[in-house]
């Protein structure tokens, strides 16, 4: 859980670019990115929440297998749903709140039992292990898609 707050950490740090653009990257600002993994961190919290572990079963999936193994997303293979599309550009007040509303929200994760899940578009079921594991990956997965916009 240590290694998703000092992400986040480092995700807060970069909200001071959140208007930098650099389309040969993404379509998207800064600032989408960092609103796009907050509400996928808030979105799967409350699924993993809402759960009954009793109906979480692990299956193998051999593309969650892929993406554990080398802790990385390939860009541009996913399409997030819309549910975790940000609607408009947030200022970085409220990203600021946001991220600090998730730094306490994520600790959750820590008091629920281990079978707690949620259903991810690709990779299944995840329990709360994975689950903890799979945000970690999105969230570099960001923060990575960040540091190029900023490059420029």
């Amino acid at each position: 859980m240590n290694k998703l707050t000092a992400l986040l950490n480092e995700l807060e740090t970069k909200i001071p670019h959140h208007e930098k653009v650099n389309p040969s990257v993404s379509a998207s600002s800064v600032g989408w990115h960092i609103e796009h993994s907050l509400l996928v961190c808030n979105q799967i919290i409350a699924a993993v929440e809402k759960s009954n572990p009793q109906d979480y079963a692990w299956k193998f999936d051999f593309k969650r297998t892929i993406v554990f193994a080398l802790n990385k997303i390939p860009r541009g293979k996913g399409k997030a749903p819309a549910s975790v599309l940000p609607a408009g550009a947030a200022s970085p007040e409220k990203l600021t709140t946001d991220l600090q509303i998730l730094k306490e929200t994520i600790k959750k994760l820590t008091t629920l039992p281990p079978n707690h899940y949620f259903k991810h578009p690709l990779f299944g079921l995840l329990n709360v292990k994975a689950t903890i594991r799979m945000l970690k990956i999105h969230t570099k997965h960001h923060l990575a898609i960040i540091d190029d916009i900023r490059k420029v």
